[in-house]
Parts: C-alpha cells; structure tokens; sequence
C-alpha cells in the first residue's frame, strides 16, 4: 500500500473492531551478532594453537637423564645414535639462530619455546641455540628444558663453526602436513 492509497470509512471501522481491546506493544531493541565465518574460526583455533606452542611450559624441576660425560648431548629413544653423531659432525646446517647472551632465564625458555614454534611453523629441522658459557647458568639449563620439549629429537654440542662450547644444535621432528 502506498500513502494515497486511503482506507474506506467501513474498512477503517472494521478493523477497528477487530484490534479493540489488544495492548501496544512495546518495541524492543534487538540486535543480531554477525554468523562467524568458517575460515574465522579456524584462524581463531590456529592462532591458540601457535600460542600453546610458544607457549610451552619448561619446568625447572624435571631434570632428565643426560650425559655427563664428554660434549652435552640427547637424543630421544625413537632417535638413532647416528643422527646425534651427524649434529657433532656438522652435517646439519642450522636455518635458525637463537643467541641467549645477557637474558634471564624466563626470557631464555620463551625465547627458546618461540623459536621451536617458529621453526615447526617454518617446517626447519635443525637450529642453533647459543647459550654463552658465562656462569654455567644457561649453559646448565637449556639442554634440560630442550629434553622436555616433545618436537625436540636430538640435540648435541654445537661445532666449533656454529659456536663450540657456547651452543647446541637442535634437531626437531617436524610433522607431516
């Protein structure tokens, strides 16, 4: 119906009749939430999934069985000993450099769980962790919080061309995709 379209007096009273005795309602305000997109969701459930992984909790308690005996070293049981001698021997090229000189230990493990996040991220298998000697007190602490880790396959004391007694190479197992 458009405006110059007007109603008949019988019409009029007509409905009239038919509304008496009903009450105005009240409006209301409603307002509709957008429907998220699929692909929305799935960025939101990848992005907590990257920040779980940066995320990863080192604990300074849980001391695993390495050896104390020659370079620092570890390999996982489903590892060959072989991967761990082809870390000393240099083989694998580091793609990623993580230097730890001058920071405290919380922002040692975060850097260290960023950087395991970027490389799986990344699909790099082989990094460098330099540590610095100083007080032993990195030195001591990286490669224990590097054996929690569940991406980390092996590691060994770095050749001297990537930082000799100051760094670890980390091999990491990077998943089918």
């Amino acid at each position: 119906m458009s405006k110059n379209d007007h109603l008949s007096d019988d019409e009029l009273s007509l409905f009239r009749e038919a509304v008496q005795g009903s009450k105005k309602l009240q409006q209301d305000t409603i307002i509709h939430q957008p429907s998220k997109n699929f692909s929305d969701l799935q960025q939101q459930r990848k992005s907590l999934k990257e920040g779980k992984n940066e995320e990863f909790f080192f604990s300074d308690e849980f001391v695993p069985l390495l050896s104390e005996d020659g370079p620092i070293r570890y390999a996982r049981d489903d590892v060959s000993k072989y991967e761990v001698k082809r870390l000393r021997r240099g083989v694998y090229v580091p793609d990623v450099f993580l230097d730890m000189h001058g920071m405290k230990q919380d922002e040692a493990k975060r850097e260290l769980g960023s950087m395991i996040a970027y490389c799986l991220k990344e699909n790099i298998s082989c990094a460098s962790v330099m540590h610095g000697i100083g007080k032993h007190i990195l030195k001591q602490k990286v490669p224990l919080w590097l054996a929690q880790h569940p991406d980390v396959m092996a590691f060994h004391q770095a050749p001297l061309e990537f930082g000799g007694a100051g760094a670890i190479l980390v091999l990491l197992s990077i998943p089918d995709r």
